[in-house]
């Protein structure tokens, strides 16, 4: 059998003019790749279990020094190949509850942030309510979230849209604060929560300044959204949970990777909480 193939192998290398050296040297190389693609795609499984819907640039940016360390080859577009063929590409999933009521009898604040320029953390906090489902209804998630580190500040989760949650998320928000002596700038819709009375007066005792959108938009509130929609779409706090108390441990525990794991665009694909570390602004 073995004098067989190796008539087979040099026939083969006659008719294209190649050495039987470098036909075995051809094989190697294509028994390298596969190998190489098949610890690639490891490592995406790997990360995809801590941050499962990362998508394919952040896939590339948390790999690439180990692409490096272990000498293979593999580009950003060859990786997303990879990605293709072994179906690791994330689908884009979109949706959206109405959660503002900006119709009420509290004074509406204007709108101090569309131009400002941002060079440091707790220069500007944006604020936020987003929904998860539960079996029996809506639950809310209230946020706050540093607009230059995109670092989540503060949360709570609550089975009502009340004024008492947008309280509780600011106040560990303010206890969470790394620059209390900066000036800080409040920003959130013109929803009642964040329009009543013990709000304004909680941002007025810290010396917060209060700015709000003006058309009544949610997406005027674009970081506040963008972090929405990751903290559902890459963390799967979009699925249907069965209680609220089921809900609280899976939100604590996408917060925490949100904040300490996952690399973000706009923080030159620093985490937000290495983001927020910035002692020299």
């Amino acid at each position: 059998m073995k004098q067989y193939r190796d008539i087979s192998v040099e026939q083969v290398c006659r008719l294209f003019g190649k050495t039987r050296q470098a036909w075995y040297d051809v094989n190697e190389r294509q028994i390298n790749l596969q190998w190489q693609e098949e610890l690639v795609v490891q490592w995406v499984q790997e990360i995809r279990e801590v941050l499962p819907r990362t998508g394919g640039l952040k896939l590339y940016e948390l790999l690439k020094n180990k692409l490096q360390l272990h000498r293979i080859p593999l580009g950003r577009d060859g990786f997303f190949n990879l990605l293709r063929r072994s179906d690791l590409l994330i689908q884009p999933r979109k949706k959206y509850v109405y959660t503002t009521q900006s119709v009420h009898r509290f004074k509406k604040w204007p709108n101090l942030v569309e131009h400002i320029n941002l060079t440091s953390a707790e220069q500007l906090w944006v604020s936020d309510i987003t929904y998860l489902r539960t079996a029996t209804g809506f639950i809310y998630l209230f946020l706050i979230t540093d607009a230059w580190s995109r670092k989540i500040m503060g949360y709570h989760l609550s089975q009502q849209l009340k004024a008492k949650g947008c309280i509780t998320a600011l106040l560990k928000a303010i206890s969470a604060r790394q620059y209390p002596q900066r000036a800080l700038i409040h920003h959130s819709d013109r929803g009642i929560q964040y329009c009543c009375d013990e709000y304004v007066a909680l941002l007025k005792e810290h010396g917060i300044i209060i700015s709000m959108t003006q058309t009544g938009s949610p997406y005027d509130n674009a970081i506040a959204e963008r972090i929405n929609g990751i903290l559902k779409q890459e963390f799967s706090l979009d699925i249907v949970f069965r209680s609220y108390s089921h809900a609280i441990e899976p939100v604590a525990k996408a917060i925490h990777l949100y904040n300490t794991v996952r690399p973000h665009f706009s923080c030159q694909l620093k985490t937000p909480a290495q983001q927020h570390f910035n002692p020299y602004p």
